[in-house]
């Protein structure tokens, strides 16, 4: 067998389960747009061609499907389940005597796709696969696969990756590399050198970046989504030949991405393409459960703690920003400084309603993919080390099985409600005695983390972002890990700021006035109007803020910010100059004016819970000092 480079190993699918506010995550997802789509949207409906109807056909089932099957194992909803093996089922005896599989045509909404051939909406299908084999144990999929990719093999090459499929090739080589580690047939991988030759060359894309300005024109390689899949394209490859340029060109790419189109959020902006780094540019929400993807397969690539906090301020802030709070209804672009939510023309190629919450605002992608974002990182919050051990990518309230050192069974549960609690435990339960490594990622962002195991301080050592603590662990051993969280603001284009504590960015919270734009059974429209001023800028000099985190429980919607249960005390001023710009906040004054404005206190809440916000301020005044200061 030839070797994979991987620094960890996923565990499979239903190995990890979500609690707390996590758990409740899913739940919600569940009581709304995931668990009841197909009633009320008819592109997943009962007559999508991936159940045997003649609909739509190409990307909207598979992409729902990549995200309630996870789901429903996750939570063990049987409800869920046979809504999910509906779709499996069907894509199981679908499966033609060349190994093809899938509707006999092509039924969708989008123009550019090529309806007599095209690839991209099986990659989404075989994500889903994969899942379902590790959940289920079905031994149908391996030979299913196998011989699909005899098809692959058979056809590929006189009916090559195009479109869509061509910039995201990475998908297809995700799956063959999973089933090679499963069969060990090197047929496999020879196909996965076709395919990535075939795939977009995001190496060189990404390696030396050549988008530094807004985009303006289509182009697949500026598309937001696709540059969010893309961004692991590299890692992909190195996991195949161990070329070091590979790992350059992933952190490279990240690098380039955050300077010149980075918000604030830990996404980089596209509203269609790459649009610079305005915060009232957009970000689809597509990219940012994809981004989230590819931080989670990176992690597994490399080891390295950097994806894993790029993953954390995706997922803890973009995420939730984007969806309304009983996950009823969603926006198709998110804005960082976001003062109105209503049908408006603005700066990007998206239609008027991108921006507005509702059930498809400005093209339908959103709704039927937005569902994998929470349940793949909750299957992703630990992988195993490759040596017998256990590595932490993300300390979300999770309870983690696993087999460890060559076949002890080991259970680790992590409470502490993190991010919006410091300290993280994690009461360790095994089978029986062990020699192990328990691998825990420490934050950049955090310069004291401290750790006690049973009560005794334990040195921590971390190289590139991990600190790999390695002893002989019993049943009953409790880990204390603290994490403590400086607030900080970080410095953005023409000195304007934003606030950081911990994996949390802090906005001001804009009051909200839903205003119903279409009534449907469950999944309305809406516009959202501001109701409170938004033109406050920070004030530079200012001693500090003030954190106040609620000693009540973690409440069941943590991003609702009524009950934000941590906020921040700041003090602003309203800026006068300050300006709509086409239905947007306008650029933040470089030199706001202020003039006979009165200091007010201000009270900022996590990102994730304010759908209407002002996330990067005007700075007010000069700084006397850099500390708690970070550049990007």
């Amino acid at each position: 067998m030839s070797k994979l480079h991987e620094a960890f190993g996923a565990l499979p699918l239903g190995s990890i389960k979500a609690e707390g506010w996590l758990n409740n995550q899913l739940r919600i997802q569940a009581d709304g747009f995931t668990g009841h789509l197909e009633e009320q949207w008819a592109d997943v409906g009962p007559n999508n061609g991936w159940i045997g109807g003649s609909g739509e056909s190409w990307e909207r089932g598979p992409y729902y499907l990549d995200g309630l099957l996870p789901l429903a194992y996750l939570l063990e909803d049987q409800r869920l389940i046979a809504k999910a093996n509906r779709w499996v089922e069907w894509s199981l005896n679908s499966q033609r005597e060349d190994g093809s599989f899938g509707p006999e045509r092509i039924e969708t909404v989008n123009h550019e796709v090529d309806k007599k051939q095209d690839w991209w909406h099986f990659m989404i299908m075989l994500k889903v696969l994969m899942q379902y084999e590790e959940a289920t144990g079905d031994a149908r999929v391996v030979p299913f696969l196998t011989k699909f990719f005899g098809y692959v093999r058979a056809t590929i090459e006189e009916q090559p990756l195009r479109g869509w499929a061509e910039s995201r090739g990475s998908e297809m080589l995700l799956c063959l590399l999973w089933l090679y580690k499963k069969t060990e047939d090197n047929e496999l991988l020879k196909l996965a050198e076709i395919v990535a030759g075939q795939t977009f060359d995001w190496t060189d894309i990404f390696h030396d970046f050549p988008f530094w300005r807004k985009v303006e024109h289509w182009d697949y390689r500026t598309h937001v989504v696709n540059v969010a899949m893309g961004i692991k394209t590299p890692g992909i490859l190195f996991e195949m030949t161990g070329d070091a340029v590979q790992r350059d060109a992933v952190h490279r790419g990240i690098d380039s991405l955050m300077t010149h189109h980075g918000q604030a959020h830990g996404m980089f902006s596209g509203d269609e393409w790459l649009s610079g780094t305005h915060p009232s540019q957009g970000v689809e929400l597509c990219a940012v459960v994809e981004y989230m993807y590819s931080m989670e397969q990176l992690t597994r690539i490399f080891g390295e703690g950097r994806f894993g906090d790029i993953l954390e301020k995706v997922a803890f802030n973009a995420l939730p920003a984007t969806i309304s709070k009983d996950w009823t209804s969603h926006q198709y672009d998110q804005q960082v400084n976001q003062i109105i939510c209503n049908v408006a023309p603005r700066n990007w190629s998206n239609s008027a309603d991108a921006n507005t919450f509702g059930l498809e605002p400005n093209f339908g992608c959103c709704t039927s993919n937005m569902h994998q974002g929470w349940p793949k990182l909750a299957s992703h919050l630990w992988m195993t080390d490759g040596q017998g051990g256990l590595a932490a990518v993300s300390y979300a309230p999770c309870a983690v099985n696993a087999s460890v050192a060559g076949g002890v069974r080991a259970q680790i549960r992590v409470g502490g409600e993190y991010p919006f609690r410091d300290e993280v435990s994690m009461d360790v339960t095994l089978s029986g005695s062990a020699s192990f490594a328990i691998s825990l990622r420490i934050p950049e962002w955090c310069e004291s983390a401290s750790l006690t195991v049973n009560g005794e301080q334990v040195a921590l050592h971390a190289v590139n972002g991990y600190a790999r603590v390695e002893r002989e662990w019993k049943s009953g051993d409790k880990l204390l890990l603290k994490l403590p969280m400086e607030v900080r603001t970080v410095s953005r284009n023409l000195f304007a700021v934003n606030v950081e504590r911990g994996p949390l960015v802090y906005v001001l919270p804009i009051e909200e006035n839903w205003q119903l734009l279409k009534k449907r059974e469950l999944f309305h429209d809406w516009e959202i109007y501001p109701a409170s001023p938004w033109k406050y800028g920070l004030l530079a000099d200012d001693a500090g803020f003030e954190v106040e985190v609620s000693a009540d429980p973690i409440p069941y919607q943590p991003f609702d910010p009524s009950v934000a249960p941590i906020r921040l005390k700041a003090r602003g001023k309203l800026v006068r100059d300050w300006r709509m710009e086409g239905n947007s906040a306008g650029t933040p004054p470089l030199r706001p004016d202020v003039e006979g404005q009165p200091v007010t206190e201000l009270e900022l809440v996590p990102y994730g819970s304010a759908r209407l916000r002002i996330g990067e301020f005007p700075l007010l005044g000069e700084r006397k000092s850099v500390n708690k200061l970070k550049r990007v």
